[in-house]
């Protein structure tokens, strides 16, 4: 129900949009309509699920207060479509802080092959209105920005992470060679009115996996593949006010190409790490979880059917409440798998298979205020699902 009233609406908002504006593209060629299926979602603090989703080139925000259940009339963030990478490892990102304040980043795609820009935009009238968004890669190339996280703090704080090809395309205009891609990130103290210029967290990086991002008591933190030697391809965390950085994962997936299969983060009451990732190393094979806290890491924990292309993986945390979901393939439709630990990651339940397609889907994305779980999901068939998960006890 909640998915056919916010198709109708968005159905009716498209109706009153200009002619003209299908018409503000970067070239003229005709180009085939991506899929779109990838939704960014968060939870504000008085318990309101947030949606960001693209539909026609634009880039729409909506609100639910029951769950889910219903969702507001759909704002465009900006009269200008252009194109916005809502696909696979790459999707919107939204948060909004304790005032109120909305905000969005997300990647978008330019006519040249493996070029883009990433985009920021934010609502200080509850989601009523957005500001005309901005590019935030600040080096003024038409080159490869892209794969976004974004983080806040609640407070005023605002931090976004990408992968940036801008490294690379220097080296390689002189001649020489770069392997991989960069991380740059931009920070904001006043929820997102200013930025400060790009900063280079580090190069040599997986250059198409999914950056993660997570605000802790000691700053913003994140995640991503790294290259490490030639061409093996574990995780990497590092402190964005420090630039502390260190290896997470020691897989050994040693892969001269990019796995496409980004990692995920979360943080939870305590402090504590959790971390969700796949791998096709030496050491192991499949998806996995582990918890950093107090200084030490707990073994990695395997992570749904291997058989099932479990994969996608994400990870929520709020209070003593983790909650992980992924996606698997049973051979006849998409699954989702969702899991949970009342007790910080010390303990799980079993995985429970919560919602299924038989048609394109979305990764799910779960959502958690340590009190319920929310675990977001779109698919080609049934179109965007907002589903209650149960926080029993962990068995």
């Amino acid at each position: 129900m909640g998915q056919l009233i916010f198709a109708l609406l968005l159905a009716a908002t498209l109706a009153t949009q200009p002619a003209a504006a299908t018409e503000h593209r970067h070239d003229a060629k005709p180009q085939a309509a991506k899929p779109t299926l990838a939704v960014g979602a968060t939870l504000d603090g008085n318990g309101r699920v947030w949606l960001a989703r693209v539909e026609n080139q634009q880039l729409w925000v909506s609100s639910s207060d029951d769950g889910g259940q219903h969702f507001s009339r759909p704002v465009a963030v900006s009269s200008m479509p252009e194109d916005i990478a809502a696909n696979a490892e790459n999707r919107p990102k939204i948060a909004v802080a304790q005032d109120g304040t909305v905000l969005l980043s997300w990647s978008q795609s330019l006519p040249k092959r493996f070029t883009g820009n990433v985009r920021f935009a934010r609502s200080t009238d509850g989601g009523r209105s957005f500001s005309a968004p901005i590019t935030l890669n600040d080096d003024g190339r038409i080159g490869s920005h892209s794969f976004d996280s974004l983080a806040i703090d609640g407070a005023g704080r605002v931090a976004v992470v990408w992968l940036d090809g801008r490294d690379r395309d220097a080296v390689r205009e002189k001649g020489g060679t770069f392997a991989g891609s960069s991380v740059y990130f931009a920070q904001s103290a006043d929820n997102g009115a200013h930025f400060s210029a790009n900063r280079r967290l580090t190069e040599h990086t997986c250059e198409c996996c999914r950056t993660a991002l997570s605000w802790t008591a000691e700053g913003p933190v994140a995640l991503w593949r790294n290259l490490y030697g030639s061409n093996t391809r574990d995780f990497a965390l590092a402190n964005l006010d420090s630039g502390k950085q260190r290896r997470v994962t020691d897989d050994e997936w040693q892969i001269d190409a990019c796995p496409h299969h980004g990692g995920g983060l979360a943080v939870d009451a305590r402090g504590a790490l959790h971390l969700v990732w796949f791998t096709q190393g030496k050491t192991r094979q499949g998806l996995f979880y582990k918890r950093i806290a107090d200084g030490r890491e707990s073994p990695p924990m395997a992570l749904g059917d291997p058989a099932a292309q479990a994969g996608h993986a994400a990870v929520a945390a709020a209070g003593s409440t983790v909650l992980i979901v992924w996606r698997e393939f049973d051979g006849r439709v998409y699954v989702v798998q969702a899991m949970h630990s009342a007790d910080g990651g010390a303990s799980w339940s079993a995985p429970q298979r919560i919602a299924e397609s038989g048609g394109a889907a979305d990764y799910p994305l779960p959502l958690t205020d340590g009190a319920r779980a929310l675990v977001v999901w779109n698919s080609a068939s049934e179109g965007v699902r907002v589903l209650p998960l149960e926080l029993g006890k962990p068995q």
